[in-house]
């Protein structure tokens, strides 16, 4: 591999790896909260994309059909924390697990009726799909704007976090939601705000994946919010700084694999469930998992 090749590998393994950290700083915040798998959570990036698709097929510009995306998703996640979880809050483990499954199943089945089970071509503005060259580099715009994305919106959920009352709030009530509301706050709207606050970016992951890899279709996010998922163990999941960390190897580690050994191009996607077993046996808190018993996120 010469030195231009590995810089290519480089640029795109930080987009991969940026769209991968997105929707796992989704599934730390509600685990972190909640102790919930959320396994909807890549199927809420699916309807982000979808529904992008709908808007811009309907004629309305790219910006608003992105914020349509958004807010779709968005009331998606709320209306499943509302009637599918919140009920079951007080419950085994094992049964908000297994409505998570449920929930991702009807997710699924809901867009293969509604759009049918064919990939659909997505297909995003000109100034999106550009291509810049430097050197024997290729970089697409989308590949220099989803790091770049990425780091803001960290930046954004860590200033939330930490220099916020909702984001004090938070902090507390994934330490102890009894106590939370004995104080006299409303658990369930600080709950609200970590689904809307997942739901949102994993909407925007799911953008930015439909336009690095131009097709949609009802089952895209499974492997990719798995891949996620893995990504927020090995970074430790409760931890968002974490996510990211986590989301940022796995993509690398993605990319670099099929670049230096081709033929194994078809079990790329073993490798994120690879690392995974690896997590859970050696460091099963993740790599900035260790204190969080004392600080969460």
């Amino acid at each position: 591999m010469d030195f231009s090749t590995f810089l290519q590998q480089i640029v795109n393994g930080a987009s991969l790896g940026s769209m991968y950290a997105l929707i796992a700083i989704g599934y730390t915040m509600v685990y972190g909260v909640l102790r919930l798998i959320n396994f909807a959570h890549g199927d809420i990036m699916m309807v982000g994309a979808f529904m992008t698709y709908l808007a811009t097929s309907m004629g309305m510009p790219f910006g608003i059909a992105v914020l349509f995306g958004i807010l779709v998703s968005v009331a998606v996640g709320i209306l499943t924390d509302k009637v599918a979880y919140k009920p079951l809050r007080d419950a085994p483990k094992i049964s908000l697990l297994i409505t998570a499954i449920g929930i991702s199943f009807l997710l699924e089945n809901l867009f293969n009726v509604l759009f049918g089970g064919v990939p659909r071509a997505f297909d995003a503005p000109e100034y999106l799909t550009k291509v810049l060259h430097l050197g024997e580099i290729y970089l697409p715009v989308t590949v220099i704007i989803i790091p770049i994305v990425t780091v803001f919106i960290l930046t954004s959920v860590l200033w939330v976090l930490y220099r916020t009352k909702y984001g004090m709030a938070i902090r507390a009530l994934a330490f102890d939601i009894p106590t939370v509301k004995l104080m006299g706050a409303n658990a369930d709207s600080i709950i609200t705000i970590v689904f809307i606050l997942g739901s949102a970016l994993a909407a925007v992951g799911g953008i930015f994946y439909a336009i690095s890899y131009p097709s949609i279709d009802p089952l895209m996010g499974v492997i990719v919010g798995l891949k996620a998922f893995a990504a927020a163990v090995l970074g430790g999941i409760g931890s968002v700084t974490g996510a990211v960390i986590g989301g940022f190897i796995l993509g690398f580690t993605e990319i670099f694999v099929v670049a230096l050994f081709p033929e194994l191009g078809g079990y790329k996607d073993a490798f994120a469930f690879f690392f995974l077993i690896l997590v859970l046996l050696f460091r099963p808190t993740g790599i900035m998992g260790e204190d969080l018993e004392r600080s969460r996120f």
